[in-house]
């Protein structure tokens, strides 16, 4: 297979349809927390804006400028994110890290989708964008619990 078609493959029509339905994709007036994560491979960015009460992320706002893989990733976390405790998030980014650097199994419900993006492992330049949104997710949800508690 040409590098040419392997892109194509990797860009497949259920990737482009998560891309283009991103779920909460307005910035939150008045958050918790809000983190700029870039990745600096390919200039890739996301702000995650959020709200944690009880140990659950409440709000959810993010602003995402990456490629579709990464707007892809965007689009499965926004969708599943909100009700979720910390332990949720950090485990769905090292599974999904995991998945893309060392072929491990899929991330657990409710980030099952990121599957999607497993053809993407061959393609390094690209992981930092596809990890973007759980990274500056977990990092806006420290802030917000560090704010909690000041």
């Amino acid at each position: 297979m040409s590098a040419e078609s392997d892109l194509i493959k990797l860009y497949s029509q259920r990737i482009l349809a998560l891309a283009a339905e991103i779920p909460h994709l307005d910035r939150l007036a008045a958050p918790m927390a809000s983190v700029r994560k870039r990745a600096p491979l390919c200039g890739s960015t996301v702000t995650v804006d959020l709200d944690v009460a009880d140990g659950r992320i409440t709000r959810f706002g993010q602003d995402v400028k990456a490629c579709a893989l990464g707007q892809a990733a965007a689009s499965v976390v926004g969708g599943h994110i909100i009700g979720c405790t910390r332990e949720q998030v950090l485990r769905a980014r090292d599974q999904l890290r995991a998945m893309l650097k060392e072929d491990g199994p899929t991330p657990d419900a409710p980030f099952d989708a990121l599957e999607v993006l497993r053809p993407a492992r061959e393609y390094k330049n690209r992981h930092g964008s596809i990890l973007l949104c759980l990274e500056a997710t977990l990092e806006a949800f420290d802030a917000a619990e560090a704010a909690a508690c000041a």
